[in-house]
């Protein structure tokens, strides 16, 4: 089946969806606890938050690189994730879109969108393009005190599919199941998904 080139996979629910990020456990031990994003995590820094499992699994190398070690799964209200989005800017310019314009809105946008090659188990870069969006300034404060439904550490898990992979093992079951998240049409155009690529 042939993917919309831009699209958004994620797991989710009716008032949910789930991101993921990884740390080192100074900063996933304390989220965990307290089930919500405190100190160490600091936020002033720009935070990337990834709806694709196999994408985090990409960037953290099912959790054996520095610093990322725990992986946590993160739900967060739809209603947040789309306010993301609709205060979203992409990380570069289209190719039919206004430099000016998008420099402004760069300038002043809480939310970075970027699309990135998705990734299959082994780290293959995939046809279609896997959304990553980083939260700055208020986008981090809503994300912390707003947004979190819950975190849960899935580090085990990702060691379950690394060592299934390592065996020559199908993973296909132990992976989450993402499916096309709905984007209303305005905000498809924001982010720059792809054309009728996204459920409804």
């Amino acid at each position: 089946m042939n993917m919309p080139h831009r699209q958004i996979r994620a797991a989710y629910t009716e008032k949910s969806i789930t991101v993921y990020q990884a740390y080192d456990p100074a900063v996933a031990e304390p989220a965990v606890a307290a089930q919500r994003f405190v100190a160490p995590f600091k936020r002033e820094r720009m935070t990337w938050i990834k709806p694709s499992f196999l994408w985090m699994m990409y960037r953290c190398g099912y959790a054996t690189k520095p610093g990322q070690t725990r992986v946590l799964a993160i739900d967060l209200t739809r209603a947040g994730f789309e306010w993301a989005l609709a205060h979203s800017c992409l990380s570069h310019p289209g190719r039919d879109g206004d430099q000016e314009t998008w420099k402004e809105r760069l300038r002043h946008s809480p939310v970075r969108v970027q699309w990135d090659p998705e990734r299959d188990p082994h780290h293959n870069a995939l046809p279609h393009r896997s959304i990553q969006i980083g939260l700055s300034g208020q986008a981090v404060d809503r994300y912390l005190d707003d947004w979190t439904v819950s975190i849960t550490d899935i580090t085990d898990r990702v060691r379950d599919v690394h060592t299934a992979l390592r065996d020559g093992r199908d993973v296909t079951a132990l992976l989450p199941p993402e499916r096309p998240y709905p984007v209303p049409v305005e905000l498809a155009r924001t982010i720059g998904a792809t054309a009728g690529g996204d459920a409804g």
